[in-house]
C-alpha cells in the first residue's frame, strides 16, 4: 500500500507549486488541501505543525514540513523511504 500524502497550500504560493511537482515527478499521487480563507484549518495547521507557512507536507499523517524540507529529504534518499514504507 502506498503512502498518504496530503499537501497544505494556498492558491498564490510558488513553494506549494514546487512541492506538488516534485511529488509528481516521482509519480505520487497526494491528496491537495486547499487553506486559502480557511481559518479554522489554518489554526488547526498551525497547531498540528508549529508552522503557520504553506505549504505543509503529510506522509501517513506525520508533518514533514515545507517544501525546503522535504526536497532535502529527497536529495539524500530518506523521502523515498517515507514513500516506499507500508503500513
Amino acid at each position: 500500500m502506498p503512502a498518504t500524502v496530503q499537501i497544505y497550500t494556498t492558491i498564490v504560493c510558488p513553494y506549494c507549486v514546487a512541492a506538488k511537482q516534485l511529488f509528481q515527478r516521482k509519480g505520487v499521487e497526494f491528496e491537495e488541501i486547499d487553506v486559502t480563507g480557511d481559518r479554522e484549518r489554518r489554526r488547526w495547521l498551525a497547531d498540528a505543525t508549529g508552522q503557520r507557512t504553506v505549504p505543509q507536507i503529510f506522509i501517513d499523517g506525520v508533518p514533514y514540513g515545507g517544501y525546503t524540507d522535504v526536497a532535502a529529504l529527497d536529495r539524500t534518499g530518506q523521502l523515498d523511504e517515507l514513500l516506499s514504507r507500508t503500513g
